[in-house]
């Protein structure tokens, strides 16, 4: 078979021109290799410390309800209080565990595993 003498885009080969690379220029710059310094989901760490706030006060609240420290009239609204103190606690301590790594620099935690609401 004759081997062929068009490159791809249709020009002859004897029409391409071809340049040395300098020794020293291995075809990266530093540049792609600096990381840049991390965005600080401000918003998102203020809304986990709210949620961590709310909850434990709610936690807190259902607790005394529970054990019979205030005077309650319908019992069976404490175990929502407290449920829903679970529930608004747990994220909010969530994401504030990481972002308390993040700014310490442990392996594996970053700032770009909270969710931003700057989008």
């Amino acid at each position: 078979m004759p081997a062929r003498s068009v490159v791809s885009n249709g020009i002859p080969n004897s029409k391409v021109k071809y340049s040395r690379l300098a020794n020293d220029d291995d075809g990266y710059i530093d540049l792609q290799f600096k990381r840049s310094p991390p965005k600080v989901p401000y918003k998102a760490i203020a809304l986990a410390t709210v949620l961590f706030l709310i909850g434990s006060l709610l936690i807190v609240i259902g607790a005394f309800l529970l054990a019979g420290y205030f005077g309650v009239t319908h019992s069976d609204r404490t175990i929502p209080i407290l449920i829903i103190g679970i529930l608004v606690f747990l994220p909010g301590f969530y994401h504030l565990r990481i972002a308390y790594y993040a700014s310490k620099g442990y392996q594996g935690y970053s700032y770009d595993d909270i969710p931003d609401f700057d989008d």
